[in-house]
């Protein structure tokens, strides 16, 4: 029930923002063994298909690969939920030779790359080359945790198609974003773009 709690909590942060007018994905992190269940996936099939979200909005990260005792399961699972038009995304990709042939199996539209780790050891180019092995591939590669400069090269350096990290923005609600969009700052920068047409009195 906590799992669900939770899954809710994050449809509705996903409905939040499509309400307010701004397409922004959600990535909803899950564990592999809660994939594998059908009665955890029966019922966040049936929170997806109430919240009405349009396809795309909705992401499922799995933080580890499923165990061999319950991979056929999970895959099974996360197939189910791909009916649905949800992506999914490996968050805490290592570079194992399983993670890889998992993800190209499963033909995952997201791998997470740790750039602290990138940092710690080197992850072998021939790995991320099989990540990127087709130009028509669906993965895409995104580098997280960047909290230092050598962090953006190294994402430079991998041709990362997304990053995000605490040196770029630290974590914010989704009320303090509000805040920001509609901050007096925001609109004082908004201001100083030229509108596209005059005002009866002439006046750009």
């Amino acid at each position: 029930m906590q799992l669900l709690r939770l899954f809710m909590e994050g449809l509705d942060t996903v409905a939040y923002w499509y309400r307010s007018g701004r397409f922004i994905p959600g990535i909803l992190p899950l564990p592999a063994n809660a994939l594998a269940r059908s009665g955890y996936v029966d019922a966040m099939c049936e929170l997806i298909l109430n919240s009405r979200l349009p396809v795309g909005l909705i992401s499922i990260g799995i933080q580890t690969i499923p165990e061999p005792c319950i991979v056929n399961a999970c895959n099974e699972g996360l197939l189910r939920l791909r009916r649905l038009g949800i992506l999914l995304h490996c968050l805490n990709f290592s570079g194992g030779v399983d993670e890889l042939h998992w993800i190209k199996e499963m033909q995952l539209e997201g791998v997470h790359i740790d750039m602290a780790q990138i940092r710690e050891r080197d992850l072998a180019s021939d790995v991320l080359s099989q990540l990127r092995q087709s130009p028509y591939s669906p993965t895409q590669i995104y580098a997280s945790n960047i909290g230092l400069v050598k962090d953006f090269e190294n994402a430079s350096t991998l041709i990362a198609d997304h990053s995000y990290g605490g040196l770029m923005m630290s974590p914010v609600s989704r009320h303090q974003m509000l805040q920001i969009n509609d901050s007096r700052i925001a609109k004082a920068i908004f201001s100083l773009h030229p509108h596209p047409n005059p005002n009866l009195n002439g006046d750009k």
